[in-house]
């Protein structure tokens, strides 16, 4: 359960799934941030996990973020994340079931996603040696790093793609 602070790296252009909308307010009379200064605003902690206890089992990590800021926050699409395991950095694609929607969270409100991997062996060919989780929200390409301690992630029959994925924001809380 940490909260790190913004740290900047660059995402390549195919990460950005969509970007947060322009920040009007459509004329509704509330303050409502979106894109990088609302991201700057939103607290991310990630886990605790459910983790895969061996290979081949399937384990999970949710992802909360809160809004800290003053305004509502508008995230629309979904989270990126990659994998980085040391010198090998791999997207994460979304789960089936994801549906990129807009979320607004008011000041104070938390969204969640689940990142679901499965374990690979430690050590194996066939297993990617995951050292950190970077996350980027909609509209920025900044990224929240987190370190990964649940053990190797398992590779899909290509070899090459981690057998992960992300889901969608869901509410949290009332």
């Amino acid at each position: 359960m940490r909260v790190t602070s913004l740290t900047v790296a660059a995402l390549a252009a195919a990460l950005l799934l969509t970007g947060c909308d322009d920040g009007g307010d459509g004329g509704s009379g509330k303050d409502n941030k979106a894109g990088s200064a609302c991201a700057e605003e939103l607290g991310v902690r990630f886990g605790p996990a459910n983790a895969a206890p061996a290979a081949g089992d399937t384990g999970n990590v949710p992802v909360t973020v809160t809004n800290s800021g003053g305004a509502e926050c508008t995230l629309d699409g979904l989270p990126a994340i990659e994998f980085d395991a040391g010198g090998t950095v791999t997207t994460i694609g979304a789960d089936e079931a994801a549906g990129v929607k807009k979320t607004t969270l008011a000041k104070g409100a938390s969204t969640s996603f689940t990142l679901t991997y499965v374990r690979g062996e430690d050590g194996d060919t066939k297993s990617l040696p995951v050292k950190q989780v970077k996350i980027s929200l909609p509209g920025t390409d900044e990224t929240r790093d987190f370190k990964w301690s649940y053990g190797d992630v398992a590779l899909k029959g290509d070899g090459q793609t981690p057998d992960a994925s992300v889901s969608g924001f869901q509410q949290s809380g009332d």
